[in-house]
């Protein structure tokens, strides 16, 4: 395997040894407290054991009411960092890094009291979210600072902000969301006033010199929603701010299954990836690395996006739920494609309860099994 994928790179001033990050997953491991169990550490750990540069946890909320899901990590309570402390360790022995993802699910919560930057439903027939106020504003900001000091102070060796998908730093960046007309709404400066807050608030509580990682939508896929202009106008300013990364993703639910975050199409040899082409276009105007996720299956693609100045880094999700240890298999020089065709069968597990789990590969081996 050519030695440009799995050779050491640098986020800041964090050397990774290899251009591979686990894109954010929900695990659904957590127990009811959102603390991590020994079954979220044995899947982060099995990670680190195959060769993946960066690993960036499951979302991890940082305020009660910003709860996503079931079964989701805390970022709340200091009481979270040993049980962080344990999992960061055993990621290192196998000589990984690892980044816990701040976030916040906004007016697309599973709590009670939803709040987003203005009132929307979820969804048809849905219940409306309420409108944050400034102070509630104010204190979110605190509460990410607050989460990004609990994850250095476990050893993580970055935090990595959700600004994507449809979350609530996602909403702010969105006009399909933010229809505010205060300094929070409107124009684009308004509408990204919350994310670079968030940011220098974050940066503040680590330092200068830890890193920290932003993921991003490189646009929305809605009329009216987040662009791929404003995208590149946002990154520009986080990247003057000391943003350390950008992971480039995209979609947001009313986008529908076709353009969602986690799109169902399989991409075949040849074919251009999710947000190829606004990676191409937002690393051109950066000087810090972005990291690509969505639809890279083959690790000639994967060559193919960094040798040609598309990204440099890939992230890889579902793939990796389905083939834990894929980047070994390439590493070692078996060059097939991934065995996931993007089905989205793997979220069904989660949602239930089940936890993190590919349907396809568990047929698949029970089918392999000799008769008892």
């Amino acid at each position: 395997m050519e030695n440009k994928l799995f050779a050491p790179f640098h986020i800041g001033g964090l050397a990774v040894r290899s251009r591979f990050v686990r894109s954010a997953t929900h695990e659904g491991l957590a127990d009811e407290n959102g603390f991590y169990t020994e079954k979220l550490s044995d899947v982060l750990t099995l990670l680190a054991e195959h060769e993946v540069g960066l690993i960036i946890s499951g979302h991890a909320f940082v305020s009660p009411e910003g709860r996503a899901s079931a079964l989701q990590a805390t970022a709340v309570t200091d009481e979270a960092v040993p049980f962080w402390r344990e999992t960061v360790g055993r990621v290192h022995a196998h000589g990984a890094k690892i980044a816990l993802q701040l976030a916040h699910a906004g007016g697309n919560t599973a709590t009670a009291g939803a709040a987003g930057p203005s009132a929307f439903a979820q969804a048809p027939g849905r219940k409306e979210c309420r409108a944050l106020t400034p102070a509630e504003i104010h204190a979110l900001q605190n509460a990410f600072a607050d989460a990004a000091r609990r994850a250095k102070s476990a050893g993580f060796d970055a935090v990595q902000i959700h600004a994507a998908h449809g979350y609530l730093l996602s909403q702010f960046l969105s006009p399909y969301y933010n229809c505010r007309t205060d300094d929070y709404g409107g124009a684009l400066p308004n509408r990204a006033r919350m994310v670079y807050e968030v940011y220098d608030a974050v940066r503040a509580a680590v330092g200068e010199d830890y890193p920290v990682l932003i993921k991003i939508n490189s646009e929305d896929f809605v009329p009216g929603g987040f662009s791929q202009e404003e995208c590149r106008t946002v990154c520009l300013e986080l990247e003057k701010r000391g943003l350390n990364a950008i992971e480039l993703s995209g979609g947001i639910p009313p986008a529908g299954a076709a353009l969602s975050p986690v799109r169902v199409q399989d991409v075949a040899a040849g074919e251009k990836v999710y947000y190829e082409d606004a990676a191409r276009k937002l690393k051109a105007v950066l000087h810090i690395p972005v990291i690509l996720v969505g639809g890279v299956r083959e690790p000639d693609k994967a060559l193919s996006l960094i040798e040609s100045g598309v990204c440099d880094m890939i992230s890889l999700s579902r793939p990796l739920i389905r083939e834990p240890g894929l980047l070994s298999r390439w590493l070692a020089g078996d060059r097939t494609r991934t065995a996931c065709v993007s089905c989205n069968a793997c979220f069904r597990p989660i949602v239930t309860g089940r936890g993190f789990a590919c349907p396809r590969e568990e047929r698949k081996r029970k089918n392999a099994m000799p008769p008892a």
